[in-house]
Protein backbone atom coordinates (compact mmCIF):
# COMPACT_ATOMS: atom_id res chain seq x y z
CA UNK A 1 0.00 0.00 0.00
CA UNK A 2 1.73 3.51 -1.27
CA UNK A 3 0.89 5.70 1.73
CA UNK A 4 1.48 9.81 1.47
CA UNK A 5 1.67 12.87 3.80
CA UNK A 6 0.38 16.23 1.81
CA UNK A 7 0.98 19.75 3.68
CA UNK A 8 1.10 23.12 1.74
CA UNK A 9 4.03 25.24 3.05
CA UNK A 10 4.17 28.79 1.06
CA UNK A 11 6.86 30.95 2.07
CA UNK A 12 10.04 30.91 4.16
CA UNK A 13 8.22 31.11 7.31
CA UNK A 14 10.67 28.40 9.77
CA UNK A 15 7.06 27.04 11.67
CA UNK A 16 6.65 25.50 8.39
CA UNK A 17 10.14 23.80 7.84
CA UNK A 18 9.87 22.43 11.81
CA UNK A 19 6.62 21.23 10.39
CA UNK A 20 7.52 19.30 7.41
CA UNK A 21 10.75 18.42 9.52
CA UNK A 22 8.57 16.67 11.71
CA UNK A 23 6.55 15.02 9.01
CA UNK A 24 9.66 13.50 7.19
CA UNK A 25 10.68 12.22 11.07
CA UNK A 26 6.80 10.08 10.98
CA UNK A 27 6.91 9.02 7.91
CA UNK A 28 10.26 7.17 8.37
CA UNK A 29 8.76 5.74 10.83
CA UNK A 30 5.85 4.38 9.07
CA UNK A 31 6.83 4.39 5.82
CA UNK A 32 5.20 7.31 3.90
CA UNK A 33 5.97 9.66 1.33
CA UNK A 34 5.59 13.14 1.98
CA UNK A 35 4.80 15.52 -0.24
CA UNK A 36 4.76 19.40 -0.03
CA UNK A 37 2.72 21.70 -2.42
CA UNK A 38 5.13 24.76 -2.37
CA UNK A 39 3.02 26.49 -5.05
CA UNK A 40 -0.91 26.85 -5.58
CA UNK A 41 -2.32 24.75 -8.49
CA UNK A 42 -5.90 26.03 -8.34
CA UNK A 43 -6.87 29.16 -9.27
CA UNK A 44 -9.41 31.04 -6.78
CA UNK A 45 -10.57 34.74 -6.94
CA UNK A 46 -11.17 35.65 -2.61
CA UNK A 47 -13.01 39.52 -3.10
CA UNK A 48 -14.30 40.97 -0.35
CA UNK A 49 -14.99 37.59 1.63
CA UNK A 50 -17.49 37.64 4.44
CA UNK A 51 -14.89 36.00 7.09
CA UNK A 52 -11.40 35.40 6.85
CA UNK A 53 -10.38 33.32 3.54
CA UNK A 54 -6.77 32.69 1.62
CA UNK A 55 -6.38 31.08 -1.46
CA UNK A 56 -4.16 29.06 -0.27
CA UNK A 57 -7.35 27.06 0.90
CA UNK A 58 -8.23 25.39 -1.82
CA UNK A 59 -4.96 23.12 -2.37
CA UNK A 60 -6.49 20.34 -0.27
CA UNK A 61 -8.26 19.60 -3.53
CA UNK A 62 -4.46 18.52 -5.11
CA UNK A 63 -5.50 15.40 -2.89
CA UNK A 64 -7.50 13.98 -5.58
CA UNK A 65 -4.50 13.75 -7.83
CA UNK A 66 -2.50 12.19 -5.35
CA UNK A 67 -4.94 9.65 -4.92
CA UNK A 68 -4.27 8.41 -8.45
CA UNK A 69 -1.07 7.42 -7.42
CA UNK A 70 -1.21 6.76 -3.76
CA UNK A 71 -3.93 4.36 -1.80
CA UNK A 72 -3.82 6.92 1.22
CA UNK A 73 -3.04 9.87 1.80
CA UNK A 74 -2.46 12.44 5.26
CA UNK A 75 -3.38 15.53 5.04
CA UNK A 76 -1.78 17.69 7.77
CA UNK A 77 -1.88 21.82 8.01
CA UNK A 78 1.95 23.06 8.56
CA UNK A 79 0.76 24.26 11.93
CA UNK A 80 1.04 20.92 13.19
CA UNK A 81 3.90 19.31 14.88
CA UNK A 82 3.99 15.64 14.87
CA UNK A 83 5.31 14.65 18.01
CA UNK A 84 8.47 12.18 18.44
CA UNK A 85 6.22 9.32 19.88
CA UNK A 86 3.37 9.80 17.48
CA UNK A 87 1.33 6.12 16.44
CA UNK A 88 0.87 4.69 13.22
CA UNK A 89 -2.68 6.53 12.39
CA UNK A 90 -2.77 4.95 8.98
CA UNK A 91 -2.75 1.41 11.40
CA UNK A 92 -5.30 2.50 14.12
CA UNK A 93 -7.67 3.49 11.71
CA UNK A 94 -7.18 0.99 8.68
CA UNK A 95 -11.11 1.24 6.88
CA UNK A 96 -10.01 2.27 3.24
CA UNK A 97 -13.91 3.01 2.64
CA UNK A 98 -14.06 5.96 5.64
CA UNK A 99 -12.96 9.41 5.89
CA UNK A 100 -11.38 9.92 9.62
CA UNK A 101 -11.56 13.57 10.97
CA UNK A 102 -11.70 15.33 14.16
CA UNK A 103 -15.14 16.27 15.02
CA UNK A 104 -14.90 19.91 16.28
CA UNK A 105 -18.50 20.05 16.21
CA UNK A 106 -18.82 18.13 19.74
CA UNK A 107 -16.73 22.13 20.88
CA UNK A 108 -17.85 24.67 18.80
CA UNK A 109 -21.74 24.95 17.45
CA UNK A 110 -20.85 25.04 13.75
CA UNK A 111 -24.19 25.50 12.60
CA UNK A 112 -24.35 28.63 11.07
CA UNK A 113 -21.34 27.21 8.65
CA UNK A 114 -23.54 24.17 7.75
CA UNK A 115 -26.11 26.46 6.77
CA UNK A 116 -24.09 29.35 5.16
CA UNK A 117 -23.05 26.26 2.79
CA UNK A 118 -26.31 25.03 2.24
CA UNK A 119 -27.29 28.34 1.20
CA UNK A 120 -24.87 28.55 -1.51
CA UNK A 121 -24.29 25.15 -3.10
CA UNK A 122 -28.05 23.61 -1.79
CA UNK A 123 -29.57 21.69 0.99
CA UNK A 124 -28.24 18.74 2.78
CA UNK A 125 -29.40 17.01 5.93
CA UNK A 126 -25.90 17.59 8.94
CA UNK A 127 -26.51 15.04 11.78
CA UNK A 128 -25.79 15.47 15.03
CA UNK A 129 -23.55 14.38 17.98
CA UNK A 130 -24.54 15.53 21.64
CA UNK A 131 -27.02 17.72 19.89
CA UNK A 132 -24.30 19.55 18.25
CA UNK A 133 -23.80 19.23 14.44
CA UNK A 134 -20.83 17.11 13.36
CA UNK A 135 -18.45 19.41 11.93
CA UNK A 136 -14.77 17.95 11.27
CA UNK A 137 -11.67 20.24 11.32
CA UNK A 138 -10.12 19.76 8.16
CA UNK A 139 -6.29 20.71 9.73
CA UNK A 140 -5.91 16.60 9.64
CA UNK A 141 -7.59 13.94 7.71
CA UNK A 142 -7.02 10.71 6.53
CA UNK A 143 -8.60 9.51 3.36
CA UNK A 144 -8.12 7.03 1.44
CA UNK A 145 -9.11 6.30 -3.07
CA UNK A 146 -11.96 4.03 -1.84
CA UNK A 147 -13.79 6.88 -0.05
CA UNK A 148 -14.81 8.98 -2.96
CA UNK A 149 -14.49 11.76 -1.22
CA UNK A 150 -13.07 13.96 -3.88
CA UNK A 151 -14.71 12.05 -6.63
CA UNK A 152 -17.64 15.63 -7.45
CA UNK A 153 -15.34 18.07 -5.86
CA UNK A 154 -14.42 20.90 -7.79
CA UNK A 155 -12.47 24.44 -7.73
CA UNK A 156 -15.85 26.21 -9.63
CA UNK A 157 -18.08 25.12 -6.01
CA UNK A 158 -14.98 26.32 -4.01
CA UNK A 159 -15.36 29.68 -5.90
CA UNK A 160 -19.33 30.03 -5.18
CA UNK A 161 -18.22 29.73 -1.41
CA UNK A 162 -15.39 31.28 -0.67
CA UNK A 163 -16.33 35.03 -0.11
CA UNK A 164 -19.40 33.75 1.47
CA UNK A 165 -18.51 30.75 3.61
CA UNK A 166 -16.38 30.70 7.17
CA UNK A 167 -13.60 28.47 6.80
CA UNK A 168 -14.85 27.26 3.24
CA UNK A 169 -12.44 24.85 2.30
CA UNK A 170 -13.26 23.25 5.54
CA UNK A 171 -16.91 23.63 5.42
CA UNK A 172 -16.94 22.00 1.92
CA UNK A 173 -15.25 18.80 2.82
CA UNK A 174 -17.74 18.80 5.48
CA UNK A 175 -20.68 19.06 3.07
CA UNK A 176 -19.02 16.62 0.67
CA UNK A 177 -19.31 14.17 3.54
CA UNK A 178 -23.14 15.04 3.85
CA UNK A 179 -23.98 15.27 0.23
CA UNK A 180 -22.02 12.28 -1.51
CA UNK A 181 -22.83 9.68 1.53
CA UNK A 182 -19.06 9.84 2.46
CA UNK A 183 -18.70 7.52 5.63
CA UNK A 184 -16.71 9.42 7.96
CA UNK A 185 -15.39 8.52 12.01
CA UNK A 186 -14.33 11.38 14.62
CA UNK A 187 -10.72 10.62 15.38
CA UNK A 188 -9.57 10.85 19.07
CA UNK A 189 -8.46 14.49 19.93
CA UNK A 190 -4.62 13.10 20.01
CA UNK A 191 -4.58 13.17 16.15
CA UNK A 192 -5.63 16.74 16.07
CA UNK A 193 -5.12 18.24 19.28
CA UNK A 194 -5.92 22.20 19.36
CA UNK A 195 -6.04 24.98 21.99
CA UNK A 196 -10.17 24.50 22.19
CA UNK A 197 -9.57 21.61 23.99
CA UNK A 198 -7.91 23.23 26.62
CA UNK A 199 -3.71 23.82 27.20
CA UNK A 200 -3.64 20.88 29.82
CA UNK A 201 -0.91 18.25 28.76
CA UNK A 202 -1.09 18.84 25.16
CA UNK A 203 2.35 18.29 24.20
CA UNK A 204 1.41 14.51 24.88
CA UNK A 205 -0.52 14.60 22.07
CA UNK A 206 0.22 12.66 18.62
CA UNK A 207 -0.68 15.85 16.53
CA UNK A 208 -0.40 19.06 17.88
CA UNK A 209 -2.49 21.74 16.13
CA UNK A 210 -1.24 25.47 16.62
CA UNK A 211 -4.40 26.67 14.96
CA UNK A 212 -6.01 30.60 16.23
CA UNK A 213 -4.07 30.95 19.39
CA UNK A 214 -2.14 28.68 19.28
CA UNK A 215 -0.81 27.81 22.83
CA UNK A 216 0.70 30.84 22.81
CA UNK A 217 -0.12 32.00 26.06
CA UNK A 218 2.64 34.42 27.52
CA UNK A 219 4.45 34.37 23.95
CA UNK A 220 3.07 36.85 21.41
CA UNK A 221 3.00 34.87 18.22
CA UNK A 222 1.59 31.17 17.61
CA UNK A 223 4.95 30.49 15.43
CA UNK A 224 7.13 31.35 17.94
CA UNK A 225 5.37 28.89 20.66
CA UNK A 226 5.39 26.51 17.93
CA UNK A 227 9.28 26.79 17.38
CA UNK A 228 9.28 26.31 21.27
CA UNK A 229 8.12 23.50 21.47
CA UNK A 230 9.18 21.66 18.91
CA UNK A 231 12.65 22.24 20.46
CA UNK A 232 11.74 21.11 23.19
CA UNK A 233 9.71 18.13 21.57
CA UNK A 234 12.49 17.23 19.39
CA UNK A 235 15.61 18.36 22.05
CA UNK A 236 17.10 14.77 21.70
CA UNK A 237 17.63 14.79 17.95
CA UNK A 238 18.49 18.70 17.73
CA UNK A 239 21.55 20.36 18.06
CA UNK A 240 22.09 23.23 19.94
CA UNK A 241 23.19 24.87 17.03
CA UNK A 242 20.07 23.89 15.44
CA UNK A 243 17.93 24.73 18.19
CA UNK A 244 19.67 28.44 17.91
CA UNK A 245 19.16 28.55 14.22
CA UNK A 246 14.87 28.01 14.76
CA UNK A 247 14.59 30.54 17.24
CA UNK A 248 16.38 32.97 15.39
CA UNK A 249 14.27 33.11 12.57
CA UNK A 250 11.52 32.64 14.30
CA UNK A 251 12.20 35.69 15.88
CA UNK A 252 13.46 37.38 13.26
CA UNK A 253 9.98 36.16 11.34
CA UNK A 254 8.02 38.16 14.34
CA UNK A 255 10.05 41.28 14.26
CA UNK A 256 9.46 41.41 10.57
CA UNK A 257 5.41 40.38 10.96
CA UNK A 258 5.40 43.45 13.51
CA UNK A 259 7.17 45.83 10.83
CA UNK A 260 5.01 45.00 8.22
CA UNK A 261 2.24 46.09 10.49
CA UNK A 262 3.57 49.16 11.91
CA UNK A 263 5.92 50.14 9.46
CA UNK A 264 8.38 51.88 12.80
CA UNK A 265 12.06 50.73 12.42
CA UNK A 266 13.31 47.07 13.00
CA UNK A 267 15.62 48.44 15.49
CA UNK A 268 12.71 49.54 17.60
CA UNK A 269 10.49 46.80 17.15
CA UNK A 270 13.32 44.21 18.37
CA UNK A 271 13.26 46.69 21.81
CA UNK A 272 9.89 46.84 22.05
CA UNK A 273 9.09 42.85 21.57
CA UNK A 274 12.14 41.75 22.76
CA UNK A 275 10.74 39.52 25.90
CA UNK A 276 11.21 36.92 23.41
CA UNK A 277 15.00 36.12 22.54
CA UNK A 278 16.91 32.94 21.54
CA UNK A 279 18.11 32.19 25.26
CA UNK A 280 14.23 33.17 26.45
CA UNK A 281 13.35 30.46 28.93
CA UNK A 282 10.77 29.09 27.18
Amino acid sequence: MKKAIFTLAIGDNPMYRAAVDSFKEYGKKIGADVIVSDQLHYKININNPKFDASPAWSEKLYIQELLKEYDRVLYLDADIIVTPEARDIFELYPDLDTVYMFNEGLHRDRSQQAEQINNVLGEVNWPKENDQVIYYNSGMFLVSKETGLFDNANIEEMQAICNEVKFYDQTYINYLIRRDNINSVGVEANFNRMQLLSHENYQTADFIHYSGRGYRQKVPMRELKYIIDYCQLYSDSLSEAEVLKFKQESWNWYILKQYRKTKLPMSFLSFVFGLFHPSHKY
